[in-house]
């Protein structure tokens, strides 16, 4: 009995399988490339996807029994949005969640939506939300938003190719800016805004439910089970968190991938706080709130730093850092390369390094781009309103977290312990889990957390380096007055 996990990411598809145990036992992958075709638009047409996850797939079945596969779970990047006709196929290239093209149509949204019932929304659309997408859908592209049928999100569309069926679950609803929380349904007044028909709208259901039977002729293509089950699946970073505990047993998550992504569980949505809530049910019965807030450029700018500036391999930073001085360089890196979503709701905002000199050394920078990030993560976990004192520690996965030089010096500047997570935490394997899950491999879902991850190492805080980082804590928080000086045009 063998279980499909596919995390359709930003720049590529990776699929993993898992055995009954929960063990994984395979994995492959494919990169593409999204389109540009202009300042801060990001777009894919949804068939790059497809035979991505084709050529991916075909490779990691080809030495097994592809007929004993009973579940398949997909995840993959949240807000991406996708446009299909009445045949279900795609009007135009995927608007991505890091497209900006809606600066200027966001500001305009929110003065509307904060005459409605759902004035909570404000806290949380931005640029790439799938509402504000839609929106400039319909008022850019009149003709082709006369074919719209069904809009999906990004991984809600492999599972479209997979069964036929159109839907997505409560993550994904709730964070597209169309839905209310509260009552959770499609916000009429948000479809006011939008101008979208009813019908347009995918059904809602929990994350572990069916979404349906593989159809037939994909079962053939690759040689599958014919009564495989595809689950609904989720966001990418509610899966990642499933084999953290963070979901199950209430943990709190960081996530260094090319976002940074902070989650948080509460018992009830908090709108007076900063962050994104988001509505989680595995069955669509009983929910979660996960409170999510998010550095726009975490593992993308610490990427852009080592491969393209140094052409050097991040992997190799952690051995020209010298911990013993962390804290002590004036150096400041600011990382917010790709604007702010959730600290200040800027897409304008830019990245610097400050306090350059002729002494200042690539080891150094290096080290304060790592700073730099540790101190947005700790200005997020304030505004998000998050109470270290009731937490034990901070469970960190993703790419970032193999840096023991980076988890130490998040434990200094947070002054907190950080637990740098050991086993299969991506997204993929965390659906292929919860397939296994659907079809009865696992019994509890807290047998997840159990089967897939445990701790690697803990990270203390040192009392030196936590107090210099204390003060450098606080020149950082002045540089966005000073950014916004700069950067603001007509400032003085």
């Amino acid at each position: 009995m063998y279980f499909i996990g596919i995390d359709l990411g930003t720049s590529s598809v990776k699929v993993v399988l898992a055995d009954r145990s929960g063990g994984m036992i395979g994995e492959a992958g494919r990169d593409y490339r999204i389109s540009q075709p202009a300042g801060g638009w990001k777009e894919i047409w949804p068939e790059i996807w497809w035979e991505a996850v084709e050529s991916a797939l075909t490779e990691l079945l080809e030495h097994m029994d592809a007929s004993q596969v009973e579940g398949i779970g997909i995840t993959g990047q949240m807000h991406t949005v996708v446009m299909l006709d009445q045949d279900g196929k795609a009007i135009r290239p995927a608007l991505m969640w890091n497209d900006t093209r809606t600066k200027e149509l966001v500001p305009e949204m929110k003065e509307k939506i904060g005459r409605t019932e759902v004035s909570y929304i404000n806290k949380f659309i931005s640029t790439g939300s799938p509402a504000a997408n839609l929106l400039w859908f319909k008022e850019n592209e009149p003709e082709l938003f006369s074919r719209l049928a069904h809009f999906l999100i990004g991984p809600d569309y492999l599972v479209y190719r997979f069964t036929g069926v159109y839907g997505t679950d409560y993550c994904e609803a709730s964070t597209s800016s169309l839905y209310d929380l509260i009552k959770r349904e499609w916000s009429p007044a948000m479809r006011k805004i939008t101008g979208l028909p009813e019908s347009v709208y995918p059904e809602v259901r929990g994350s572990a439910e069916d979404a349906g039977i593989i159809l037939p002729e994909i079962a053939s293509h690759f040689h599958l089970n014919p009564n495989a089950v595809v689950i609904t699946g989720t966001g990418d970073n509610p899966a990642a968190a499933i084999p953290t505990g963070c979901l199950g047993r209430g943990y709190p998550v960081f996530s260094m991938g090319t976002s940074g992504v902070l989650m948080y569980p509460k018992e009830t949505p908090d709108f007076d706080a900063k962050g994104k809530n988001i509505l989680f049910s595995f069955d669509g019965k009983t929910f979660h709130t996960i409170v999510q807030g998010v550095i726009q450029s975490c593992g993308s700018g610490y990427s852009w730093w080592n491969r393209d500036i140094l052409c050097q391999d991040f992997r190799e930073a952690d051995k020209e850092i010298d911990l013993n001085k962390a804290g002590e360089s004036e150096l400041l890196f600011y990382p917010h390369l790709v604007g702010d979503k959730n600290i200040y709701a800027d897409p304008e905002l830019k990245g610097a390094f400050l306090g350059l000199s002729t002494d200042t050394g690539r080891a150094e920078m290096t080290q304060a781009v790592m700073e730099g990030i540790a101190f947005g993560l700790k200005q997020l976990m304030e505004e998000m309103q998050v109470k270290t004192e009731d937490m034990e520690e901070l469970k960190v996965i993703g790419g970032g977290s193999r840096s023991r030089v980076w988890m130490q010096i998040l434990a200094d500047v947070l002054n907190f312990p950080v637990e740098q997570m050991e086993g299969n935490v991506g997204a993929g394997y965390g659906m292929a889990l919860l397939a296994a899950y659907r079809c009865g491999a696992i019994p509890a879902l807290e047998g997840i957390a159990k089967r897939s991850v445990s701790v690697k190492e803990r990270f203390w805080p040192r009392a030196y380096h936590a107090e210099l980082y204390r003060k450098k804590y606080r020149q950082y928080l002045r540089i966005y007055g000073a950014m916004k000086t700069i950067f603001t045009e007509n400032s003085v």
